[in-house]
């Protein structure tokens, strides 16, 4: 049962006014449902039952503190990408010891203090990565726990930017250079393989890839233990999408079929979920500001723009839009587009809706890739962010000032 739902007549966010909150914090502003995240965290959970796992939230879907600190406290580990998103995970108060950091280019200080948090394993993308890591663990005089991110050249079908599994991507190693790389590993004094990762894509919406992969990975392990590797955990990424528009497989169903094929092996299974996590469980609040009916198109001009939601600019992204309070009256076509100037700045093209000037309309779907891409294009402050739980509204990130958009510059003496 979704979070958001329409109660007398307008749309609420558990049993919470969208409309009044539009006119407490004004808008644009993110809208986030505590009882959503955490039902979705322990959709994996649970699914997964007893077999020993690890559910890693991937931190960039969405890296506010609240939200990490929510799923610190149900137990989540988090997979990162930079060293700013690990201090997140422990200011937060998560467990670096449940981290895995992924990432293409890690840099010798990120790997540095990641083994002084002493995270659980790097996801290894290179050679040359490897190599490092070595050397940086020798001068630490510790031992670097590693996995091997494997790229198995699976087509998951999904939107390009968002593919990770094929061999013309940046990510991971063939499964060839990958057994190679343990063994160089499993002879390095200061590096312990203790997994083998892999992640296909993201917005994936059906598990068939998702076993093409393990099979690959599950015929790695086989091939190691011949060479006298043996290791802890298997990381199955977290492609899992979400139904923006299309129908997604259950999360049950997905590690059900995992689980099927690992039934017989004693390792732990890792997850790296983060848009299944927090996508539905967020909402865009934006303002109508004018109506602009057109020969070829009709435009509603939004305060929210690209710069607040990248998505639907970046690589065409479907997310729902509805009216906070739906009108009464015949819908015309309207291209909900925001004030930015690029032609490539809207939310939602070839929208049905019954529209005036001054509505309040709500893009579903934005809980994850929503604020954490937002940026200050065309000097616009970012959005406040809200979590609402157990129908108590926090504040959990405040809208910026427009003097916070130059906080960090300074004008040299010598600048005339």
């Amino acid at each position: 049962m979704t979070s958001f739902n329409q109660q007398d007549g307008a749309l609420h966010c558990e049993g919470v006014s969208l409309e009044a909150i539009a006119q407490t914090h004004g808008t644009p502003t993110y809208v986030y449902s505590h009882t959503a995240i955490k039902d979705a965290f322990l959709s994996y959970q649970n699914a997964v039952g007893d077999h020993p796992h690890l559910i890693c939230y991937a931190v960039k879907a969405n890296s506010n503190l609240s939200i990490l600190r929510t799923l610190a406290t149900l137990g989540a580990g988090f997979d990162v990408v930079s060293v700013g998103e690990l201090e997140r995970v422990m200011v937060a108060g998560g467990d670096a010891g449940k981290v895995v950091f992924s990432g293409v280019g890690k840099t010798a200080s990120e790997m540095r203090r990641a083994l002084e948090a002493g995270i659980k394993c790097f996801n290894v993308e290179s050679e040359a990565e490897l190599r490092l890591l070595a050397a940086v663990a020798e001068q630490m005089a510790c031992s670097a726990p590693i996995s091997i991110r494997v790229n198995p050249d699976v087509d998951a079908g999904t939107h390009p930017y968002i593919s990770t599994g094929l061999r013309e991507n940046k990510f991971g190693v063939d499964v060839a250079s990958a057994r190679d790389l343990y063994r160089f590993a499993d002879n390095a004094p200061f590096l312990e393989p203790v997994g083998v990762d892999c992640h296909i894509g993201s917005q994936i919406l059906d598990v068939a890839p998702f076993i093409t992969a393990l099979h690959s990975l599950l015929g790695l392990i086989d091939d190691l233990a011949e060479d006298g590797i043996s290791l802890d955990h298997l990381d199955v990424g977290g492609g899992l999408g979400v139904s923006y528009e299309s129908a997604a497989p259950a999360v049950a169903d997905y590690v059900s079929a995992l689980r099927e094929q690992i039934a017989d092996r004693q390792l732990e299974l890792l997850f790296e979920p983060g848009r299944s996590i927090v996508a539905m469980a967020g909402a865009l609040l934006t303002q109508v500001l004018y109506l602009k009916p057109g020969d070829v198109r009709q435009f509603a001009v939004v305060d929210a723009a690209m710069n607040d939601l990248l998505r639907p600019s970046l690589y065409g992204a479907w997310q729902e839009i509805q009216a906070v309070k739906p009108r009464a009256g015949n819908a015309e076509t309207w291209d909900i587009v925001g004030p930015v100037c690029e032609t490539g700045d809207f939310l939602g093209k070839d929208r049905e809706m019954v529209l005036e000037q001054g509505d309040l309309l709500a893009v579903m779907g934005a809980g994850a890739y929503g604020f954490s891409m937002a940026s200050n294009y065309n000097s616009r402050p970012r959005p406040t962010e809200i979590l609402i739980k157990d129908s108590t509204v926090h504040v959990i990130g405040r809208r910026e000032s427009i003097t916070d958009l130059w906080r960090s510059e300074e004008i040299p003496p010598e600048i005339a």
